[in-house]
């Protein structure tokens, strides 16, 4: 299983002169490396070396940053080929396909530049890294990250790791290739995750995620972004440059307690975790104009990639169900009535008079199908009689 670790670079003010300027060069010859690929439509990694590589050399870059800038700007094509052929880019002749695909990829400033270990030497006991950069050498560059990082690093780091630059600050994005656990094959039953806005998440155990919180979070950022852009001055810019992202970080915050939350009590129970397969709900569901920053800004897709991720290390088994009625299903006598669903909170059965929690209920039927889908995927794997 491949985890990226983000560890934090800690230069000196000579030393992140250095790394700011590599990245400016770097990413500059990208852009002319891309140039080029544009201008011979885009030729093999071999080809493109060969019109490219001496003018990098020229430029100051090392044998190593050369090859692995030619590599970024043809991978950099082919993820471009890839979204066009998939149709992630719109139809042909629509104009955001037409913009993508008449002018040449361009790098930003500070985007990623690949490292591989002849670039990069990690210290990991003196807290240090060894980077190449266009100045030279810098040794005993100071990193920042958790002891439990650290022993991920020192213990499963493998291949090249990436420097970025976000906010003035620099950072390493290291991959780790962390072993699985080996897999419960035999769950004595399957957690439920409803997931919602009202509620973050509420499980068929009881536990539940109150997304109140996160929602009086958001509103307040965004309230507070509205004031500083319509303010307009250069505090006000400053201030909005310093609290980027800060949202972001503090739901990312929040979806990796709620999952850690869920893992564990699977893993504690011997249970498997069912989730809904919520993929394309954006485009299939039709909201009001005041619900469309509310629904756009949630984010089950990376409370699911947490929980996945997070189950994987533990050996919980995860499946995804479909989520089609289950918010009204009677979780005890299976009758299905939109009626059902009284309220956001309240599900009261037309056919038995049972009155729940909406979520709960909801959580109990996607525990049941997660049950079932197990059971459907062991039975289409075992061999057939001879």
């Amino acid at each position: 299983m491949k985890l990226v670790m983000q560890v934090k670079l800690v230069p000196e003010a000579a030393q992140a002169a250095a790394l700011r300027a590599t990245l400016r060069t770097v990413n500059e010859a990208a852009c002319w490396v891309s140039g080029v690929a544009f201008e011979r439509r885009v030729p093999g990694e071999y080809e493109l070396r060969k019109h490219t590589y001496g003018e990098l050399k020229a430029r100051g870059l090392g044998a190593q940053a050369a090859q692995h800038v030619i590599k970024k700007t043809r991978d950099a094509y082919t993820t471009l080929k890839a979204n066009i052929r998939a149709g992630n880019l719109g139809r042909p002749g629509s104009q955001r396909r037409v913009k993508a695909e008449s002018r040449p990829i361009r790098f930003r400033p500070d985007a990623a530049q690949p490292y591989d270990d002849r670039c990069l030497s990690w210290q990991l006991d003196a807290g240090t890294v060894s980077i190449w950069t266009t100045a030279g050498r810098l040794k005993g560059v100071r990193i920042a990250c958790s002891p439990d990082a650290l022993t991920t690093l020192r213990q499963h780091r493998k291949g090249e790791s990436d420097l970025i630059e976000r906010d003035g600050r620099f950072y390493l994005i290291a991959t780790c290739d962390v072993p699985e656990a080996p897999m419960n094959e035999d769950p004595a039953g399957f957690i439920g995750v409803d997931l919602g806005i009202a509620n973050i998440a509420t499980t068929s155990t009881g536990y539940r995620a109150a997304g109140r919180g996160l929602t009086r979070h958001r509103k307040r950022q965004r309230d507070l972004r509205r004031k500083l852009q319509a303010k307009g001055t250069k505090s006000a810019k400053r201030l909005l440059k310093k609290r980027a992202r800060k949202e972001a970080r503090h739901a990312a915050n929040v979806n990796h307690v709620v999952a850690k939350t869920i893992v564990t009590t699977a893993e504690r129970t011997g249970s498997g975790i069912a989730l809904e397969d919520l993929m394309g709900i954006r485009d299939r569901v039709r909201l009001r104009k005041d619900q469309r920053t509310t629904v756009h800004s949630w984010g089950f897709h990376q409370l699911a990639a947490f929980v996945e991720y997070k189950a994987k290390r533990a050996g919980v088994p995860l499946v995804y169900v479909d989520p089609a009625y289950t918010s009204q299903e009677c979780s005890q006598c299976h009758h299905i009535d939109r009626k059902n669903r009284v309220d956001q909170a309240t599900f009261a059965c037309r056919s038995c008079g049972i009155v729940m929690h909406a979520d709960d209920n909801a959580s109990h039927n996607i525990a049941r199908k997660g049950e079932t889908v197990w059971r459907a995927g062991r039975e289409s794997r075992v061999p057939a009689t001879p």
